[in-house]
């Protein structure tokens, strides 16, 4: 879906007005400002979504797994009422593209359940989700399930055991990584605050966690995770979950949007390690500025 205001801009290619238009008539689900990272995003999905041909799409309802191919055919379009209108929202087009029958098992007939699923697999399905490419390992690991084929190559590697053996031998109910990092990032944000007024050196640092607890903290970071699709606000970087050990700098990190404001909603942002460390207490708009300005020079 795409909002008709935003639409035609779109159609004739124009990015940059796509862009723009979304960050000053739109607003996320959660309420917040729509980053620029996102509207790229926005407009890539279209795109994304015209010129898919052969490709494996795969989808998760609740327990079930169901994937199919798409075709290399025109998708229909229609102009309707959002079904969730906010923020002005009134009419949204909808395309269908075209694609083979959707199945919930595998070409050898086996069902395909996520609770069956290795917990690495679950992982990188739902963090690479959201009409993304996987990538090719990942990819290659998502075929081979579909066809049916062994997966002892990956389910034998040393971080798929390690990851395994974590789910099963967990002495509490187990969080999956998104949960794990999401939960730690609410917790540093509620202790931060805890510490509010403490005195330093150089500066007092005030600052309150308005959200009456822990649990509705995290519902509400995570809702901003998943509207900004897994990308750093300031450096539109695809950020990691705590359990990637890949690249630490790459991890989620809570940012307040107004450094001298609260932990509330409306002036929060997840953003990478690093560029929250580089960020510090800078104004968010020059700092942005002072990332488009590196980007463009790079």
């Amino acid at each position: 879906m795409d909002d008709e205001r935003i639409h035609s801009f779109w159609k004739r290619g124009d990015r940059e007005g796509y862009i723009l238009e979304a960050q000053r008539v739109l607003q996320l689900a959660s309420g917040g400002p729509v980053i620029r990272p996102v509207a790229s995003r926005w407009y890539n999905l279209n795109t994304i979504l015209m010129e898919t041909a052969g490709d494996l799409w795969i989808h998760r309802e609740k327990n079930e797994l169901w994937w199919t191919i798409s075709v290399d055919a025109a998708p229909q379009v229609e102009l309707i009422d959002d079904p969730k209108p906010h923020a002005g929202t009134q009419k949204v087009y909808v395309y269908y593209k075209p694609c083979s029958p959707w199945f919930d098992r595998s070409r050898l007939g086996a069902p395909l359940r996520w609770e069956s699923l290795h917990a690495r697999a679950k992982e990188f399905l739902f963090t690479e989700g959201t009409l993304q490419r996987l990538s090719e390992d990942h990819a290659l690991y998502a075929q081979a399930l579909i066809a049916g084929s062994d997966l002892a190559a990956w389910h034998s590697k040393r971080e798929w055991s390690a990851k395994a053996d974590k789910a099963k031998h967990s002495p509490v109910r187990y969080f999956d990584s998104f949960q794990k990092t999401i939960v730690r990032m609410a917790m540093v944000a509620f202790e931060t605050a805890a510490q509010s007024g403490d005195t330093s050196i150089s500066t007092k640092k005030d600052k309150e966690c308005r959200f009456r607890t822990q649990l509705e903290m995290e519902k509400y970071v995570g809702e901003l995770f998943q509207a900004q699709d897994g990308i750093c606000a300031l450096t539109g970087i695809c950020m990691l979950l705590d359990d990637d050990d890949s690249n630490p700098d790459l991890r989620c990190s809570l940012d307040r949007i107004d450094s001298a404001g609260h932990y509330e909603r409306g002036n929060l942002q997840v953003v990478c390690n690093f560029a929250n460390k580089w960020k510090s207490a800078s104004d968010n708009d020059k700092f942005l500025r002072l990332i488009a300005t590196v980007r463009s020079s790079s």
